[in-house]
């Protein structure tokens, strides 16, 4: 019933309609939260010299999703909501919306986690050569896998109200860093490489790559969930 809710006694309290630019507030604040947080724990845990980023990012994002997965999709990320659009499951002003609170919730936590860790030195990435190229097909494999998973385990209708899409999505990213953070440093989200950059993680010069390739593998993604999917419009 359209505008009603059920309580765990079974009463039925009909609830005021928020207006849509409510709607939309909640969504986009929702998409801050959940990629500032991504992006803070992976920076603090790599400034910090931890060997357990890859399960700080995987974890983050598990928890995250789970949280604000029911108001915004949870997507964290700008290679998502890309595969989303494409996917035709968000329009585009919501996907422009969300791309710019992701971004700057990315850029935010970099700046915090770098004033508070405070290292005297950052080993900063700067791309060249074989790195280079070694770094943008590794992000844009695991990207497309981690695109491709979400749509698939959040998005497919042959998979309704099921409960362990954090989990798969979680881990596609943990994995992912696991295995390729030792080249590209395992980011997978181009909100995520700016907070790094900003943190000093990454090198402004070579920035460029994650996002171009990210941002694509984005776009495939959803152009394949559409191909193998053609009746889940």
């Amino acid at each position: 019933m359209a505008g009603a809710t059920t309580t765990r006694e079974g009463a039925t309290a009909y609830a005021v309609p928020l207006p849509q630019y409510g709607v939309a507030a909640r969504k986009y604040v929702t998409e801050f939260i959940g990629a500032f947080f991504l992006t803070f724990a992976v920076t603090m845990a790599a400034l910090s010299g931890s060997a357990f980023v890859p399960l700080a990012a995987g974890a983050t994002l598990m928890v995250m999703i789970y949280a604000g997965g029911h108001i915004s999709g949870g997507h964290y990320n700008p290679a998502v909501t890309l595969a989303a659009l494409v996917r035709r499951r968000i329009g585009v002003r919501d996907a422009v919306a969300y791309v710019v609170a992701q971004v700057a919730a990315g850029i935010v936590a970099g700046l915090i986690a770098r004033a508070v860790v405070n290292p005297g030195t950052v080993r900063t990435l700067t791309l060249s050569g074989h790195t280079e190229a070694a770094t943008a097909v590794v992000e844009l494999l695991v990207t497309f896998a981690l695109c491709y998973v979400v749509l698939n385990v959040a998005t497919s209708k042959d998979h309704p109200g099921n409960g362990f899409y954090g989990l798969a999505i979680g881990f596609t990213v943990a994995a992912g860093a696991f295995a390729v953070g030792g080249i590209s440093g395992g980011v997978f989200n181009p909100a995520v490489a700016l907070g790094g950059a900003t943190a000093g993680l990454f090198g402004w010069s070579t920035i460029w790559v994650y996002l171009v390739v990210q941002l694509a593998a984005g776009i495939v993604a959803g152009l394949a969930f559409l191909a193998l999917n053609p009746g889940d419009k």
